[in-house]
This record gives structure tokens, sequence and C-alpha cells, in this order.
């Protein structure tokens, strides 16, 4: 049988809490053993890694694409593309498509395509309620049986609250994760940035801040009664943070997940009305981001998404209250989370962990962990290596990257799915 091993690597494990030399032996697109220090292994194949980290690969969970029905915008070959060039090895694609994903066929459509690419691995979110119109739930548990890791309406708020809570008490009998956005849908209609003295300035409507908590108290209310298990998608507030800590603080299965924007950015990078930084929700005060990343430094976030979503130039270069929301964030993904560790002092692991073994966990995956008997999903990358960010350049179909342009650290050297390389620098 062969096989290949991976030496003289820095292993970088969140989930062990292992920061060391060590090396990874892989047999049939699964890790077989794994030493730590300076132990002899042999294999078939020897890689050595000459001191670069070696980590689990990234697992991103809320990946927006075109197909099926905005092909233009990005297609699943494209997406997988740069998710195999950011280190991202397991994505899970949103459901608001075009059917949506709000079927069984639908989540199947989309693993069979995934897989039949041989690229990284695509799994499929499916929607909570029928074509997303919060109205009408859909199909949960023949989803959930096709393989459908969670439950959302992804940026559609779940207004009515009967309807909510059907969706989760549904949900609770097969376990399955719902996750919503928290946004007052009539606080936030219209609105393109955070209300406060820049969105009056630039003469931009904005949503105040405390339509992101009103709407998580509603939610986790829904949550506490029946029991469901819930993903905070997206928090950007450090008001909705406070909520989320007491509701932990009770007892209820609550998780969180943020995007890299919202860790990276704040509402001043809008600047002169540049539309690459209309994202929604919108980007909020430094207050807000710093709070945000002493979440993900405490472990009150178990999840860093890329939240890419890939507009073209002609939807994005236009006024900024025109201007769609949303970035493209795959392949910007692990150098822009590693600025937490370069620039705000966070421990290198405790960066990787909402990125590897925090989703892994929240979605049952066996990825995300650098132990025997766990799938060969891999990365080398060189953490101090400079990267200067091209948009043109990038293999996603949108170019929308709100970091075009700027200086980062942190460079995907190779990335292994299943023990197969499918990018190499």
């Amino acid at each position: 049988m062969s096989s290949q091993a991976i030496i003289n690597a820095r292993l970088l494990d969140p989930a062990t809490d292992y920061d060391g030399p060590g090396s990874v032996v892989i047999e049939d697109g699964v890790i077989t053993r794994v030493e730590r220090g300076s132990v002899a292994v042999s294999a078939t194949e020897i890689l050595d890694a000459r001191g670069l980290c070696l980590s689990p690969g990234l697992i991103d969970i809320r990946v927006r694409t075109g197909e099926p029905g905005a092909e233009p915008k990005e297609t699943l070959k494209s997406a997988s593309l740069s998710a195999a060039a950011g280190g991202v090895t397991t994505v899970v694609i949103q459901p608001d498509t075009d059917p949506a994903v709000d079927d069984p066929s639908m989540i199947d459509f989309i693993q069979r395509r995934g897989a039949a690419l041989n690229l990284v691995n695509v799994r499929a979110a499916g929607a909570a309620t029928k074509a997303r119109d919060g109205r009408r739930m859909a199909e949960i548990g023949l989803m959930h049986e096709a393989g459908a890791l969670y439950f959302t309406d992804g940026d559609h708020v779940i207004a009515d609250s009967r309807v909510l809570q059907r969706v989760m008490s549904y949900a609770t009998a097969f376990n399955a994760l719902i996750a919503c956005r928290p946004a007052d849908p009539w606080l936030t209609e219209g609105s393109v940035a955070t209300s406060g003295e820049l969105a009056t300035r630039l003469g931009l409507s904005g949503a105040p801040a405390i339509a992101e908590r009103i709407q998580l108290e509603r939610d986790l209310a829904l949550v506490e009664q029946t029991g469901v298990r819930f993903l905070v998608d997206q928090v950007s507030t450090e008001g909705a943070l406070e909520v989320l800590s007491r509701a932990r603080g009770r007892g209820l299965e609550v998780a969180a997940s943020v995007s890299i924007n919202h860790l990276c950015f704040n509402e001043i990078d809008i600047g002169d009305y540049r539309t690459f930084y209309r994202l929604n929700p919108p980007l909020r005060p430094e207050s807000d981001r710093r709070a945000l990343i002493e979440a993900v430094r405490d472990g009150l976030i178990e999840a860093i998404t890329s939240a890419h979503t890939p507009e073209p130039a002609e939807d994005k270069r236009r006024p900024f209250a025109e201007a769609a929301p949303g970035a493209v964030g795959l392949e910007t993904l692990l150098p822009a989370a590693l600025s937490l560790h370069h620039e705000e002092g966070l421990d290198i692991l405790d960066v990787l962990r909402p990125l590897t073994h925090g989703p892994a966990t929240l979605l049952g995956l066996e990825a995300g962990v650098l132990e025997a008997g766990a799938p060969a999903d891999l990365i080398l990358f060189d953490p101090g290596a400079p990267v200067i960010v091209d948009a043109a350049a990038l293999r996603s179909k949108s170019k929308n990257s709100p970091f075009d342009g700027r200086r980062l650290q942190g460079r995907v050297e190779m990335t292994l799915v299943g023990g197969r390389v499918v990018f190499k620098h």
C-alpha cells in the first residue's frame, strides 16, 4: 500500500493546542500517523516541509455561488478553484441560488457536482423555508437525510416568529442546526450602512446597531423554548455578543460565526463611497471590530467565514446605495485571518481554531484535526510570507475584494484534500 509522509513541519493543531515540530503519514486519503517532535517516519513518498506550517484545511461554512441560476457570477468550479488556492478544503454552499436549495434534489445536485470536480469538499446548506420566502417551512427532514449540514434563509430574515418557531421545533427532531442572521427587518429595511455620524455625513441610509441585538433576543427566546441547535449567522456588533454570552450562561446550545471582513475592516473603510466595502451586515465602528476580535480570542465565536459573495463589476461599480452588497474572500481568508495574529496579537492557534476545528465540531465533520483516522485535508503555509492581494488575479469569476491592493502575510504553499494535492504555489 502506498503511503506519503510530510516531515519536518511545524504542526498546528487547534484541537489539541499543539504548536511544534512533527510529521504526518497519510494512506488512502486518511491520516494514519501523527508524530510530534523529531521522530523518523517512513513512507513511499516523502515531502519535506522545511519548517512550513502544516494544519488542518480551512472549513468555510458560508460560501455563495451563482450556480445554479447565475453562473456568470461564480460557478462551483471557480469557487472550488478559489477555495483550493486559499487553503479551504471544505466549503458549505449557501441556499440562495436560483432556484433556491430548498429540496433534497438540490442538495444532491450541489454535492454531486462538487464531487465530480474532484477539487475540494463541497457541501450544502438547505433553505429553512421554501424559496426562502419566510412563510412556508421547507423539507428540512428530507434535506437533512440528503446531507444538508444546516438550514438557513441566508440574508433573508424570517420575520414571522410563528414560522421560525415551527422551523426550530421541527429541526429538533433531527438534531438539525438552524442558522439565522440577526437583523430586525423593519429597522434595517433600505439601509446600506450603520447609523451614526459617518453615515449621516455621507448621506447614506443607516440602520441602528441595536437592530442586531433586538432580532437576536427574539431568536434566542425561541431557541430557549424549542431547544434547537442554533447558529448566530454573521454576528457583527458588541451588543449582540453580550446577548450571546448571556445565552451561553443560561445553557443554550448557541454558536456564532463572524465574517473575516468585520474582523479586518470598520466603517471608516467605506471612505469616499468605496463599493467593495458595501457589505451585509454593514461595516461597524472600530469598537465593534475590537469586540469581535476579543470574542474570537475568548472562544465566544466558533467560526470565521469568508462570507464569499461574488458580484460582477457591473453590480459593484454603482452609486454606493445601489451597489450589490458582498465581497469575495475564499483566496484571501487565510492571510486576512493571520493579520489577527501579526497585527492584533492573537495566538496563531486561536486564529486557526475557528477556521478548522470550530466549524468541524459545529457541523459534525471528521475534519479539522491532525489525528489518526481523520481525512487528510491539510494545508502547508508560510505564515510570514508577504502577500499583496491583486483582485484581478483571483480565481473567482467575480473580483469584488475589499482586500485588493492590501499587504498581508501568510501564503498557502500547498493544499491537500484526501491526500491529493489540489493546489501548489
